[in-house]
């Protein structure tokens, strides 16, 4: 709990302080790079249905996958969960339509009230010897049966071998998608599409 709480603090300070509502989800830069960075989210998208975003801070990217999926012609709901109360009030404010549907909670523990289609996380945001348990709540607990489980995308740290790492814990990693970062010594990576496989 306390690793929990000292990283909700850093990333209340961190988020709270922004001053452009991609800013308050953890982005900084410009709106554009945002898109490009995050947009990979509904690649995997085939239909319509819900979406979960685990880590959702102020609700930006739950508003930009409904909008990045209606141009695929897709209608996806979107839902959110935050351990920070403070950007879920933030969350609740900004979209007041969707109040009733982002949650205070700590995804290894959290009882989500129905099962999700799409489901995001990242494994940062649990303890590194956690996260397969993490993974594993997801798509035991989360998740609906024959859902999606995306894990990213990594903008400013990629870790190369977390797919490898991912199917070690004995999971399926069903497919990786890139994307350039302005930088060229660095790439964004999103882990996305896992499927559990028992």
């Amino acid at each position: 709990q306390g690793w929990h709480d000292a990283i909700a603090d850093l990333v209340r300070k961190k988020y709270l302080s922004a001053d452009t509502p991609w800013g308050q989800s953890g982005h900084c830069g410009p709106q554009e790079r945002w898109t490009k960075a995050r947009e990979m989210v509904v690649e995997p998208l085939t239909g319509n249905g819900t979406f979960l975003d685990g880590g959702c801070a102020n609700g930006y990217l739950m508003e930009s996958v409904q909008r990045w999926a209606g141009r695929r012609g897709l209608r996806v709901e979107p839902y959110g969960v935050d351990i920070v109360p403070e950007l879920v009030e933030l969350a609740r404010r900004r979209l007041p339509r969707w109040a009733d549907r982002i949650w205070t909670g700590n995804l290894l523990t959290w009882e989500p009230p129905r099962r999700f289609d799409t489901v995001r996380i990242g494994l940062e945001y649990v303890p590194a010897a956690r996260r397969p348990q993490l993974v594993a709540r997801m798509l035991t607990g989360v998740v609906a049966p024959g859902g999606l489980l995306l894990i990213g995308p990594y903008t400013e740290e990629p870790e190369p071998k977390a797919v490898e790492t991912v199917r070690e814990w004995g999971f399926f990693v069903r497919r990786m998608i890139e994307v350039a970062h302005p930088d060229p010594r660095v790439v964004d990576q999103a882990r996305e599409a896992l499927r559990y496989v028992s």
